[in-house]
C-alpha cells in the first residue's frame, strides 16, 4: 500500500507529465521566503502563491492536493533546491509541457556552498538565505526567470529587482553593524538545528545545533550532552527556539546544563524566538524576508549582549 507521501509524489508526477492546468497566469514558489521575494519582484503582474505557509518545516512538508492542483496549473515553480524540499525536489526538476521550474540557489557558486555534513561532497547545506549576500543571488534568478516569461513586463521586473536589491544591500551592512556591537567571545548561537551557518560566516558567529542541518533527523541523547557539555564550558547565556521547530529538545539541553553545570540558562521563546526555515505570520515582525533576518539580529544581540 502506498503511503500517504508516495501516493501524493505519484500524483505529482502524473500532473506534470500531463501538462494539465485550469491556468497558466499563476507562479507557484515552495517556500514563503521565495515568494516574498518573487512578489516583490513580480509586482501587480503577477498572482504569486507559497505552497508552504508561515511556521511550516520545509524539511518535513507533505504536499497535499490543493497543493498539487496548485503545481499543475503554475506556469512558473519556483523552488530553494539543495535538497530543503526533500523528496519533492526529484518531481520539481523533472521538465513538463507549459511550464518551467527553477531552483533560486542554481545561480551560487559551488564554492559559496557549505557542506551538509563534514566530508559530503554532493549534499550542501540548503539555508542560503542566511547570507543576505547569497538571497541577491536568488533575488537576480528569480528577476531573470520573470522576465523570460514575461518580457512585455521585464522593465518593471528589472526596476523592481533593482530597487529590492538596495534593500538587500543595506541589509547586509546592517547586520554586520549590529553583530559587531557583541564581542567575538559572545557571539555563540545555540539553536534547535544547524540552519545559521552560512549565517555564521557571514557576520562572524560561531553556531551549534541541536539537530543536524535537516530535522528530519532526531537527536538523540549524545546529541543533548554534548551541547550541554559546550553550553557549560563556555557559559553560553541563551538558547534559541526556532518558529518553526520544536523546542522541546532545547529544553532537555536546559535541563541537562542547570543540573550539571549550575548555570541558569535561558530559553529564547516566544515573541524572540529566531525565524528559520519560514517566514512569520502576516503582521509579524518577520512577515517579509527583510523583516525576518532584522528580527533575527536583533534578538541575538540583545539576548547575548553581556
Amino acid at each position: 500500500m502506498l503511503s500517504r507521501v508516495s501516493f501524493a509524489l505519484l500524483a505529482l508526477t502524473s500532473l506534470f507529465a500531463s501538462g494539465c492546468s485550469n491556468s497558466q497566469s499563476t507562479i507557484v514558489c515552495t517556500t514563503s521566503l521565495i515568494a516574498d521575494a518573487t512578489k516583490r519582484i513580480a509586482g501587480p503582474h503577477w498572482k504569486v502563491e507559497s505552497l508552504m505557509g508561515p511556521g511550516v518545516d520545509p524539511h518535513k512538508y507533505q504536499p497535499s492536493a490543493s497543493d498539487l492542483g496548485k503545481l499543475s496549473s503554475a506556469k512558473l515553480i519556483l523552488f530553494n533546491g539543495l535538497h530543503l524540499e526533500g523528496k519533492m525536489v526529484d518531481v520539481l526538476e523533472k521538465p513538463a509541457k507549459g511550464r518551467r521550474a527553477v531552483a533560486v540557489s542554481r545561480s551560487i557558486p559551488e564554492t559559496d556552498l557549505h557542506r551538509s555534513e563534514p566530508g559530503s561532497e554532493t549534499i550542501h547545506d540548503p539555508h542560503i538565505w542566511f547570507d543576505v549576500r547569497l538571497w541577491k543571488k536568488c533575488a537576480g534568478v528569480i528577476r531573470d526567470e520573470l522576465c523570460e516569461l514575461d518580457p512585455a513586463h521585464a522593465a518593471d521586473f528589472r526596476a523592481n529587482a533593482e530597487a529590492y536589491l538596495k534593500e538587500l544591500d543595506d541589509l547586509h551592512k546592517e547586520v554586520l553593524a549590529k553583530a559587531a556591537k557583541l564581542p567575538a567571545e559572545k557571539r555563540i548561537l545555540v539553536t534547535s538545528h544547524d540552519a545559521f551557518g552560512y549565517f555564521a560566516a557571514a557576520y562572524g558567529f560561531e553556531v551549534h545545533g541541536l539537530q543536524g542541518v535537516s530535522t528530519a533527523s532526531e537527536s538523540g541523547t549524545q546529541d543533548v550532552q554534548t551541547l550541554a557539555k559546550l553550553i557549560g564550558e563556555k557559559k553560553v547565556p541563551a538558547l534559541f527556539t526556532e518558529t518553526s521547530v520544536p523546542s522541546k529538545g532545547l529544553e532537555k539541553v536546559i535541563a541537562t546544563v542547570r543540573e550539571t553545570y549550575k548555570i541558569d540558562v535561558r530559553l529564547i521563546a516566544g515573541d524572540d524566538a529566531l525565524y528559520s526555515d519560514a517566514l512569520g505570520e502576516a503582521g509579524s515582525t518577520g512577515a517579509t524576508y527583510i523583516g525576518m533576518v532584522r528580527h533575527n539580529i536583533d534578538a541575538i544581540v540583545k539576548a547575548l549582549s553581556p
